[in-house]
């Protein structure tokens, strides 16, 4: 049997095994859905796990020597392999789960390539590393351009909170200055983070631990410093083992207002 994916290189393989997800996101939208309970009001359903076994799929066929983190079904090889995979299937299922098409799939290579893509725009966000890129229904790439002139800032609400009450989002949003240069958008999926690196959002907040490994947030992080973001935990400093939740920004000035914002909230 011939390997379809023999030869790729990591950012292939990253898209490949994306849209595979996405393939199946799209088909199973609308069905009635068994839920597997997670806790604390989280959930997963059967499309987050059929979609994990196909973005596995694709992997394991282009580099079977590789680990991979899945959301859904965990730690596959050993944690501390220096080629790891994270995969998150379906990012925004409780959106899924009611019928609202805002979610991602997410695959990224740890420090590598990396790709969201967009079940139902067509749209594949992509980074080898070095540059990022959108692709349009499988063709047609085009380089992400970061800009802050939609003004749209996307600030995640869910729980938990680890940093209140030194930092709490609806602080943030209640500032009079965030009206007066922003405008506040609640996606609820880490879509939003590939939005700022494509110039459709000026930044994105969340609050949280050390997100640059996680299934959730790596492929965004990745896509947003390729394309040139701002990337920082919401105390300013570096994403990494001590960090704090998350803020990318289009550029150093939306950064450095969104900075002062929230010491002044705190």
């Amino acid at each position: 049997m011939v390997n379809p994916y023999a030869g790729s290189d990591d950012a292939a393989v990253a898209i490949a095994g994306a849209w595979a997800g996405a393939n199946v996101v799209r088909t199973m939208y609308g069905r009635r859905l068994s839920r597997i309970d997670k806790g604390a009001g989280d959930f997963a359903t059967t499309a987050d796990v059929e979609a994990e076994k196909a973005i596995l799929g694709v992997i394991r066929a282009a580099r079977p020597d590789d680990a991979i983190l899945g959301e859904e079904g965990g730690q596959q090889g050993a944690a501390e392999a220096v080629r790891q995979w994270l995969v998150d299937p379906l990012c925004g299922t409780l959106n899924y789960a009611v019928g609202t098409m805002l979610v991602a799939v997410n695959v990224a290579l740890r420090d590598g390539a990396a790709a969201v893509a967009d079940p139902f725009s067509g749209e594949v966000f992509f980074t080898d590393g070095k540059a990022a890129w959108v692709r349009h229904d499988g063709t047609d790439d085009a380089l992400l351009t970061p800009t802050p002139a939609s003004r749209l800032v996307d600030v995640n609400l869910d729980p938990p909170y680890p940093s209140a009450p030194e930092f709490r989002a609806v602080d943030l949003l209640a500032h009079p200055g965030f009206i007066e240069h922003f405008r506040p958008r609640v996606v609820s999926t880490t879509l939003a983070l590939a939005w700022v690196a494509a110039g459709k959002r000026a930044a994105y907040i969340t609050d949280g631990g050390n997100l640059s490994e996680s299934v959730h947030f790596a492929a965004g992080i990745a896509l947003c410093r390729a394309a040139g973001c701002v990337v920082t935990g919401i105390d300013g400093a570096p994403i990494g083992e001590a960090g704090r939740g998350l803020v990318v920004a289009a550029d150093d000035e939306t950064h450095g207002l969104l900075m002062s914002m929230m010491r002044r909230c705190s």
